[in-house]
């Protein structure tokens, strides 16, 4: 029965909640199909409280919705930028000499840093962890992680800079 009633709200209202979810992608509809998927299961999570009447039903998934979204738009912003080092590693056909002297700007400046904020880098761009996870694996507040990650990134983009 459970099941039945998941089906059936998805049927009804998966379109018109996919077209307001893409709002919140800028159009990008994988996105904003993740965003829907994340709603249905916090509705299958939900079914015995969820309204039965569909005004209110419709009501209620909008709002799971558009809090999911507002979420996953404030985790977005949350994460530092990721330096692009793409462009200073890898090299072009008559690029060797100013990528040795990029690379070494850049072992440089990350040398640069304090311990913890070179772990912080680690935890994040090399290990690829969420600012949640590098938190709990390095035993200090997600703050002072997306602290940290702040400061690390701006030292080493002014000193990659400057040369």
């Amino acid at each position: 029965m459970r099941d039945d009633r998941l089906t059936d709200l998805h049927h009804r209202y998966a379109r018109d909640l996919l077209g307001f979810l893409s709002g919140f992608t800028a159009g990008n509809r994988f996105s904003a199909e993740d965003l829907l998927q994340e709603t249905m299961i916090r509705a299958w999570g939900h079914l015995d409280a969820l309204p039965t009447e569909p005004e209110h039903t419709r009501r209620w998934l909008f709002t799971v919705a558009r809090n999911i979204a507002i979420d996953a738009v404030r985790r977005k912003h949350a994460r530092p930028s990721e330096v692009g080092l793409g462009d200073v590693i890898e090299p072009g056909p008559d690029d060797t000499s100013a990528t040795v002297m990029a690379v070494d700007a850049l072992r440089t400046a990350i040398g640069n840093l304090s311990t913890p904020h070179r772990r912080v880098l680690a935890e994040l761009y090399v290990h690829g962890r969420s600012p949640g996870e590098a938190a709990r694996r390095l035993g200090v507040p997600i703050g002072t992680i997306k602290s940290r990650a702040h400061y690390a990134l701006r030292s080493v983009r002014t000193f990659v800079d400057s040369r």
